[in-house]
């Protein structure tokens, strides 16, 4: 393991290199690398394209209870590095004062190959979408003005952010960039399936895996598409109202009906360590997430067209079926993602 981790920070990150002269620059741009079997990127990484000392600060603020009102909760606390950065065990996030919010947090990996964040897409941008929970009154309810205050106070962060930005200082723009800068580098490239498609060693599949693959292409990648496996859209899977939320899901944010409870196709990746499942955490286990496609949707005027052959809702799944795809599905989890060093931060 402590090979592959070494590798993978090699391959990941140039954390220092050199120019033509020979000499270690400062603050050099990361080498952010498309894998191979990777569509193009969804977001413009030149726009904010992380450095060293970018990278380095995003992590650091990424880990820091003080983006919160109360100083206790940091991204990290509703974004867990070995469940794939999501809110293991629990259904909905828990905020400030143990508050509780309304949906399951979503995974934090491959960012910039999304084109919007959130279940409801309430954001497009990747250096934007952190305003989101910091705002929210049940996760951080602070402000970016608040916390640039707090870090003033810091020498050690207004050290940081000068050499993240080349004598820049503490402003709510520079926070912003240098999660993103973070985030952009957070990619999961590298499970066993990745090794399959790429024809690298270590990609060996069961005949059940191998089955499973299949089944899935033919009855789930329409949706879960690409080796992202999402499409980035929204639809509505057929998934029952909770009663207790009434969730209107994209129309909270187009405020228009036909969006009403769409919400957004999640990434497969790592799915085997993110339960529970779907925007309200509803499902604990895959058996039952496969179970609901097969026999447990329910119609509405919104419920997305390939779920609907002719008023027969569903996905026709046997038993054996649904074990295969399971099995296929835990070789999209990547050791070394949730074990990778750089992504972790000890205060």
């Amino acid at each position: 393991m402590r090979k592959i981790l070494l590798v993978a920070f090699a391959a990941l990150l140039a954390m220092s290199c050199s120019n033509d002269d020979g000499y270690e620059e400062v603050n050099p741009q990361l080498d952010f690398k498309v894998p191979a079997n990777f569509p193009a990127p969804a977001q413009d990484v030149a726009l904010n394209h992380p450095t060293k000392k970018g990278f380095e600060l995003g992590r650091k603020l990424f880990y820091d209870g003080r983006l919160s009102a109360d100083n206790t909760i940091s991204c990290a606390f509703c974004h867990e590095q070995g469940y794939a950065f999501t809110h293991h065990g629990h259904t909905f996030s828990h905020g400030i004062n143990n508050l509780e919010g309304t949906r399951n947090a979503p995974t934090v990996q491959n960012m910039a190959w999304q084109s919007e964040y959130f279940y409801d897409g309430a954001s497009n941008s990747l250096e934007m979408l952190s305003i989101v929970p910091i705002h929210n009154p049940k996760e951080m309810d602070e402000t970016l003005e608040g916390i640039a205050a707090k870090l003033k106070q810091d020498e050690e962060y207004v050290r940081l952010f000068r050499e993240a930005f080349d004598g820049g200082s503490v402003t709510s723009g520079n926070i912003l960039k240098a999660l993103g800068q973070f985030m952009t580098m957070m990619i999961s490239a590298n499970s066993r399936y990745d090794k399959y498609a790429r024809n690298e060693a270590g990609g060996n599949f069961t005949a059940q895996e191998a089955q499973g693959m299949v089944l899935f292409q033919q009855k789930c990648a329409a949706c879960h598409a690409t080796d992202v496996f999402t499409d980035n859209t929204f639809r509505n899977n057929g998934l029952p109202p909770n009663p207790n939320l009434n969730d209107l899901g994209r129309e909270l944010v187009t405020g228009f009906a036909k969006d009403r409870y769409k919400f957004k196709v999640p990434s497969l990746r790592n799915v085997a360590l993110t339960a529970p499942y779907m925007h309200d955490g509803r499902f604990g286990s895959l058996e039952s997430v496969l179970n609901f496609y097969s026999s447990g949707m329910v119609h509405s005027e919104t419920i997305d067209p390939l779920l609907d052959n002719n008023g027969i809702l569903g996905i026709p799944l046997s038993e054996n079926e649904k074990q295969a795809i399971i099995a296929f599905l835990k070789t999209l989890t990547d050791e070394e993602y949730i074990n990778n060093p750089l992504f972790y931060h000890k205060t």
